[in-house]
């Protein structure tokens, strides 16, 4: 199974691919310049489709956090109880 890390030794800290040096921000990137799943996973052959998944999942809680830090700095929402362990 392949999960988001982010190791200050690894990519600058930068959350990537358990197992790889593949950034979750790279997989976006491809993905947002039209290349398919398939066309990544045949680009990095140490990435599963489940890699690419936990990606796309990091990065709607990352911005679903953003939407949600907003909605309470404008205090539209009360300050939230936050799992710290995430587990993608």
């Amino acid at each position: 199974m392949q999960k988001i890390l982010s190791d200050p030794k690894i990519m600058m800290g930068k959350p990537v691919i358990s197992g790889t040096r593949i950034t979750v921000e790279l997989i976006l990137e491809k993905l947002a310049a039209g290349e398919t799943s398939q066309q990544i996973l045949e680009a990095h052959p140490r990435l599963s489709d489940e890699g690419i998944k936990a990606a796309l999942a990091f990065a709607a809680q990352a911005l679903g956090y953003s939407v949600y830090l907003q909605m309470i700095e404008q205090k539209l929402l009360p300050m939230p109880l936050i799992n710290t362990q995430m587990n993608y």
